[in-house]
């Protein structure tokens, strides 16, 4: 018996039609047809059940609802929470009521978040600064004290630094659906929330290392790779195992011959679609521990190309030049006699 097709709808995106299943939402529709189309997003995750419609910077403009109902939407909506209809024309980029209030989200989720990326270890991978460099504004108006918190101790290998949370529960939700029991979630209300373990109990479960790599920002960070290396000095690289606990699928990401840190492999969403347990992530360190598949693929416009290569062999940087050794060994020696 033949499996029936379900009818596909056709949804316009700043001018660009395209052919979504039916319950798709608006942000998938425009990840179909890629490119500075798709919103930014900063909690919604693909992988993680119930996400989305927390940070709003993925707002989009509902210029036509359907075929049925061309009235458009009063007010923009989130794209991440609303689903398609057969028909409907969304603009995104072409709207300057969009990245007016996409503007005005950036400078809200900067209210309190620290400009501390010269000592964050998320720079250069951060969404928040991507975010920040196409729609942030010069200044702030904000006048008043920033928020603060105390500094906790959640375990031996992930560090909270709550001051650069956006409260985008990504990481409740990873604990919720890849855990046995969650340990930490959102305490408090208003200015005050934010993400806590009860009396300071450590996060200790064998996935839990997952959240340091669905935190957008550098709130929840990796304590074996803190202050070890700006990401751009390093050079990602795809590697399997056989794991008894998860896919075994990873980047390794190294500096020389040392494996820095070991991250689950993201797309170019930034979302991981095979988590890996904390024995991948944490423990094994070694190039002997992995085969290696190829070099990362990364986006061209990210920092970390400037020391990438594509192949495993890279030219040298420096050409050896015989003459120009020779000349400098002549002016060391010069200078040495003037000493």
């Amino acid at each position: 018996m033949a499996v029936e097709q379900l009818e596909k709808f056709t949804v316009t995106i700043d001018g660009i039609p395209v052919q979504v299943e039916p319950g798709t939402s608006i942000l998938n529709a425009a990840r179909q047809i890629g490119g500075d189309i798709v919103p930014p997003a900063m909690c919604y995750y693909s992988t993680l059940e119930g996400s989305g419609g927390k940070c709003r910077t993925c707002l989009v403009k509902v210029s036509k609802g359907s075929e049925k109902d061309p009235r458009p939407m009063p007010k923009l909506v989130a794209s991440c929470r609303t689903n398609v209809m057969d028909g409907m024309e969304v603009q995104n980029i072409t709207s300057t009521e969009v990245l007016d209030a996409r503007k005005s989200i950036v400078e809200m989720l900067l209210i309190n978040h620290p400009l501390d990326c010269p000592v964050c270890d998320q720079a250069g991978e951060c969404k928040l600064q991507d975010l920040s460099y196409e729609h942030g504004v010069e200044q702030t108006r904000y006048e008043f004290e920033r928020r603060t918190f105390e500094r906790i101790d959640i375990g031996d290998k992930i560090q909270l630094h709550m001051n650069r949370c956006i409260l985008c529960y990504r990481c409740v939700y990873v604990a919720n659906q890849l855990t046995e029991g969650r340990q930490h979630g959102v305490m408090y209300r208003g200015d005050h929330a934010e993400i806590s373990t009860f009396i300071e109990k450590a996060v200790d479960n064998d996935f839990i290392g997952n959240v340091i790599d669905v935190c957008p920002v550098g709130a929840l960070t990796d304590k074996t790779f803190r202050f070890k290396s700006r990401v751009w000095f390093t050079k990602p690289v795809d590697a399997h195992r056989d794991c008894p606990t998860c896919s075994g699928q990873v980047t390794l990401w190294y500096k020389g011959e040392e494996v820095l840190r070991v991250t689950g492999r993201k797309d170019e969403y930034n979302e991981v679609h095979d988590f890996i347990c904390n024995t991948c992530r944490f423990d094994k360190k070694r190039t002997s521990d992995w085969v290696l598949d190829e070099p990362t693929k990364l986006d061209k416009e990210s920092v970390i190309t400037a020391n990438h290569y594509n192949t495993f062999q890279p030219i040298p940087v420096i050409k050896n030049n015989p003459e120009l050794q020779e000349a400098n060994e002549e002016q060391l020696a010069r200078t040495e006699r003037l000493k």
